[in-house]
């Protein structure tokens, strides 16, 4: 592909990270909530040709409106999931995004079946991408630091989306929705004419499945 790339920032704060993205010779779009961030990044690059700074919400933002796109930044970790459901929305457009989050909720994306951090995060992040550990972060790399551990984690997003992959992840909500639970309690309301007795994940618990083992189970219900 030819001519610079188009980057998303999300959440640039004073400009550390978008110093590099401009010197690698992308386009940044920066979203920026907080005002007294947007006056600092116009002072530190004032009139970039190719920085062009948002002050907004980014859960508010239309993520595919700039094209083909990647996106990097620092997620708020009190709203990280919702932002990774909006860059799941936009995963057409998107083909990578490299995320500094809560290593607590990293560790939960990138977890395997039968583990304690598997869950309804890990099923709906990885059923649209793959996703790939980069560094652990600790809180000393932070000034003031904070009172827990990051990891920065990259997601690629899979050139085939399985069909009807938001009629499954409802569906998987409903299997997590009470952890401790079997799947047949957690479905049997969703679900109540199925054949329990002959479904053998009946008696297992969601975390017990991988996500291709979930999704079968869906189709046997469905």
């Amino acid at each position: 592909m030819g001519g610079p790339r188009t980057i998303i920032e999300i959440g640039p704060g004073q400009g550390a990270l978008t110093e590099y993205l401009l010197a690698a010779d992308a386009h940044v779009h920066a979203i920026e909530l907080d005002p007294e961030m947007v006056a600092r990044l116009a002072r530190r690059f004032p009139d970039h040709p190719r920085l062009t700074v948002h002050h907004r919400d980014v859960l508010d933002a239309d993520l595919t409106q700039w094209g083909p796109a990647t996106i990097a930044g620092n997620l708020p970790y009190y709203i990280t999931s919702p932002i990774l459901d909006r860059i799941r929305q936009a995963r057409e457009a998107i083909h990578t995004s490299t995320l500094l989050i809560q290593k607590e909720v990293a560790d939960r994306i990138l977890a395997k079946p039968r583990s304690r951090d598997y869950g309804y995060l890990t099923v709906v992040t990885r059923s649209w991408a793959d996703a790939a550990h980069v560094v652990h972060v600790p809180p000393a790399a932070f000034r003031p630091p904070p009172k827990v551990d990051s990891s920065v984690i990259k997601l690629t997003t899979r050139p085939e989306v399985p069909p009807e992959l938001d009629a499954f992840l409802r569906f998987a909500g409903h299997a997590f929705r009470h952890k401790r639970k079997t799947l047949r309690n957690n479905l049997s309301a969703i679900y109540p004419d199925a054949d329990w007795e002959h479904l053998p994940e009946r008696s297992l618990r969601a975390e017990q499945l991988s996500i291709d083992e979930l999704r079968a189970l869906w189709g046997k219900l469905s």
